[in-house]
């Protein structure tokens, strides 16, 4: 039969060694987070977290990571605004850890993707925008929240209110990024990463992310200590920590007499 071919997933997603690469696929719309994306980008999540992935990358077909908000749903809103970020809630709230590889612009709603991931590498084409107040709207889902606690109360003053823009390499030196690499090492180094992640034993993985959340918030350090002791007590209680530990010991003496 003729006709055009029929277009392909939102979001595509790729598991290999433990992990998940979720790629945002749209470049035709520059990636725009729609209500449609966004839905792609939540049931991507559950999928591979229902298939026992032990980390995701989050990445985008090229050239531009995501243009953000669609503006035709501004316009004339097809569902509530609340709808529309069930995707960076996924992401924000997936047990394991989440990488995004931000290669091209992120704009906008766009900035939320990457904010709701625990490790953000940007490559060297990467800028982040978030050009809400451009469009006349204010930010939404946690933005403010979650880019404050990265670069600081002035930093999303600058990025938010005065419009500044930064590169990979700036989000980088700014704290926004974990690292700025070239572009072609781009989904080396966040792959890397994830598969490491996702050889180590998942529920004590899971366990020490929420950890760090939780104690994140705390402001004293006796309650932090309080509060990793209580799960490190966990996870030498459990069942085989002994011999997991007894095994790295033999590995050890054995590769020093060798």
């Amino acid at each position: 039969m003729g006709g055009a071919p029929a277009p392909g997933p939102l979001v595509t997603v790729e598991q290999v060694d433990g992990f998940a690469v979720l790629t945002l696929n749209d470049p035709a719309h520059r990636n725009a987070l729609s209500y449609e994306m966004s839905c792609a980008i939540a049931e991507a999540v559950e999928l591979v977290l229902a298939a026992d992935a032990g980390a995701i990358v989050l990445t985008a077909a090229p050239p531009v990571f995501c243009a953000g908000g669609n503006l035709d749903d501004l316009i004339a809103p097809r569902v509530p605004l609340a709808d529309t970020y069930a995707g960076m809630l996924a992401l924000a709230h997936a047990p394991v850890p989440t990488i995004a590889a931000v290669g091209g612009a992120a704009i906008g709603a766009g900035v939320n993707l990457p904010l709701a991931c625990d490790i953000i590498i940007a490559g060297e084409s990467a800028s982040f925008d978030p050009r809400f107040l451009d469009v006349g709207i204010a930010p939404g889902g946690g933005h403010l929240w979650r880019l404050a606690g990265r670069i600081g109360t002035q930093g999303a003053a600058a990025l938010v209110l005065c419009g500044d823009r930064l590169t990979g390499a700036e989000a980088a030196r700014s704290g926004l990024a974990w690292r700025c690499v070239p572009d072609d090492e781009l989904t080396a180094v966040a792959t890397r990463l994830a598969r490491r992640a996702a050889g180590r034993q998942h529920d004590l993985v899971a366990r020490t992310k929420e950890t760090l959340r939780t104690t994140a918030a705390l402001a004293d350090a006796d309650e932090a200590v309080a509060a990793e002791l209580v799960v490190q007590q966990w996870s030498v209680d459990r069942p085989g920590f002994a011999d997991h530990v007894r095994g790295i010991r033999d590995r050890l003496r054995a590769a020093r007499s060798g």
